[in-house]
């Protein structure tokens, strides 16, 4: 013991502060401990396990779908919920669900992963893919759109195919691997953009997925919002088989700028992301504000605020050669189709399939 120290030590460094028996392999952001690779692994599923009892989040019998996209966070969410389904009875039918995009040299070779878990984990896998649902892949939209703006079509087509992909699985619940820095990432957005209509939605523990057949999304680690570090560590400590290259399509993209400056913060400040996260929960709509009405689109059923769903108005323009159609506000783009129709006494064909277009 060295200068006061009280704690013990092995010649490799301080010993796990929970077990004080084995040699500490990482300190936690949210509580500054120092702890072994064991105890990790124990208060990492543990907290997950203790957040899914208490808020009631899966009954037995009920089929859950895990939304893989074969990275590090949904990787971890597959093994963990998998483990701890099996360890304490919860009695629940997983499924993998993944996306496939169309986007060569990426999504390709992520999906191969996927594929590889189902065998590891023992999970049934359904791919459903930007190509059938939509007729497009996002090789085609970027040929057509540019670099620029291409993540909004992927963003709003993804969230919308992971759910029509929950239909085909007949899911009561879908869960995604969404982590703190993620949620700290989307509250500064939501910020920026003044679109603080979101936060509830985003910070609630369930909320409603999809209206019209009543399935509930959950956060992967529900309200543990678990460090990205984290994530990425009990990934490395367990060996697991996950993909690590990120889009080729998404150096530009907006979130990477606000991913940028929470890690900047984070390294002055290791809470920072937690605080953020916190200052999002205890954000409050005024009682006076206008929230927007949800319904469902006139297209093609989906959940949306608007007479058109964002994915049918960025699909039309899409069709229509006029791709920037559906990029920013949408005010008008009703009524402008149903001007370009009636010009066309309605006997414009569009040969690409309608949004979310599936045989059941």
């Amino acid at each position: 013991m060295e200068n006061g120290d009280t704690k013990p030590r092995r010649a490799g460094g301080r010993l796990c502060c929970l077990c004080n028996n084995r040699r500490a392999a990482l300190k936690r952001p949210k509580t500054l401990e120092q702890i072994c690779r064991e105890c990790f692994y124990e208060v990492f599923e543990e907290e997950i396990h203790q957040v899914i009892v208490d808020n009631q989040l899966f009954k037995p019998g009920e089929r859950i779908g895990i939304g893989a996209s074969g990275g590090k966070d949904s990787t971890v969410l597959a093994y963990v919920l998998s483990e701890l389904n099996r360890r304490h009875n919860y009695g629940l039918d997983l499924f993998l669900l993944s996306v496939d995009e169309g986007i060569t040299g990426y999504r390709d070779d992520s999906l191969e992963t996927v594929k590889r878990n189902e065998v590891q984990y023992g999970l049934p896998l359904k791919i459903v893919s930007y190509k059938d649902l939509y007729g497009w892949t996002m090789d085609e939209i970027v040929k057509m759109i540019g670099l620029k703006n291409n993540c909004t079509f992927c963003g709003v087509f993804r969230r919308q195919a992971l759910d029509r992909g929950a239909a085909l699985l007949k899911v009561d619940k879908l869960v995604t691997g969404h982590n703190a820095d993620d949620i700290a990432e989307t509250v500064l957005l939501n910020i920026l953009r003044g679109d603080v209509a979101r936060y509830e939605l985003l910070l609630e523990i369930e909320q409603m997925y999809c209206n019209y057949n009543r399935r509930r999304r959950a956060n992967s680690e529900m309200q543990t919002f678990q460090n990205l570090n984290l994530i990425c560590t009990y990934a490395y400590f367990k060996r697991l088989d996950y993909f690590s290259t990120e889009c080729i399509y998404s150096p530009n993209a907006y979130r990477g700028f606000a991913r940028e400056f929470i890690k900047d913060l984070e390294r002055m400040r290791p809470r920072a992301i937690l605080d953020i996260i916190k200052s999002g929960e205890d954000f409050r709509i005024a009682t006076t504000t206008k929230m927007p009405e949800q319904g469902n689109c006139a297209r093609c059923g989906y959940i949306s605020s608007q007479k058109w769903c964002k994915a049918c108005v960025l699909l039309e323009g899409l069709n229509r050669g006029l791709p920037k159609i559906g990029i920013g506000r949408s005010r008008g783009i009703d009524n402008d189709h149903q001007k370009e129709m009636k010009r066309s006494n309605g006997s414009k064909n569009i040969e690409s399939k309608q949004c979310g277009t599936l045989d059941f």
